[in-house]
């Protein structure tokens, strides 16, 4: 979370300084590094669809194990049937919510991570990337992962909200009413859901 507050007071200090000074154009990227990078998005793709897998899983596995904990104050005679119902709704809001995330998360990289790829590497590094060889160009890749992974995630977080919001509410709800506990306050319910990646990652730092 403190890198995302960095980076929007970075993006805050460039928007203050655009206001009094003209940026400089950034360079255009000729055809044939733009095909590379291209392919190298392709390349990527397992990554890009793992990021979004993982934040649909983050927020399912806490709200999981919070039920597991809850389901030892259920009557042992319905603690069976209660919990098979849970995880059925828990793995649908998996099922459901993963493909759409894992498709926008796809369509963002061209538009995220392609442009930081084109400032930071050459043709000719991003040919050794395509070619994925053991090379001083790999090694730089691989320093700069933090960075596009920062950029790419940070984007998507933004995009899920909308989308995840309203399914974690119902499935909230849905689990609330299976173990029998009452819905809410209205003030804390739609913050919840939108914050519960975030503490997942600062749990798993320590």
């Amino acid at each position: 979370m403190r890198s995302i507050f960095v980076l929007a007071l970075l993006a805050s200090a460039a928007l203050a300084h655009a206001q009094t000074a003209v940026a400089p154009a950034a360079p255009v990227a000729s055809p044939a590094k733009k095909e590379l990078v291209a392919k190298v998005l392709v390349l990527q793709q397992p990554v890009f669809e793992n990021m979004a897998r993982e934040m649909v899983m983050r927020p399912a596995i806490q709200l999981g194990q919070g039920a597991g904990k809850a389901l030892q104050g259920v009557p042992q005679d319905k603690r069976e049937s209660v919990g098979k119902s849970i995880d059925a709704d828990i793995r649908k809001f998996i099922e459901e919510s993963t493909p759409p995330l894992r498709e926008r998360a796809i369509k963002l990289a061209p538009s995220t991570v392609g442009p930081i790829m084109e400032e930071k590497f050459s043709e000719d590094e991003l040919r050794q990337l395509v070619a994925w060889l053991d090379s001083p160009a790999a090694k730089k890749y691989q320093q700069m992962g933090g960075e596009l992974q920062q950029a790419m995630g940070q984007r998507l977080l933004t995009e899920a909200g909308p989308l995840l919001t309203p399914k974690l509410q119902a499935l909230e709800q849905k689990v609330r009413a299976s173990l029998g506990l009452p819905a809410p306050a209205a003030s804390g319910a739609s913050g919840a859901p939108a914050k519960a990646a975030a503490p997942a990652k600062k749990a798993s730092a320590k």
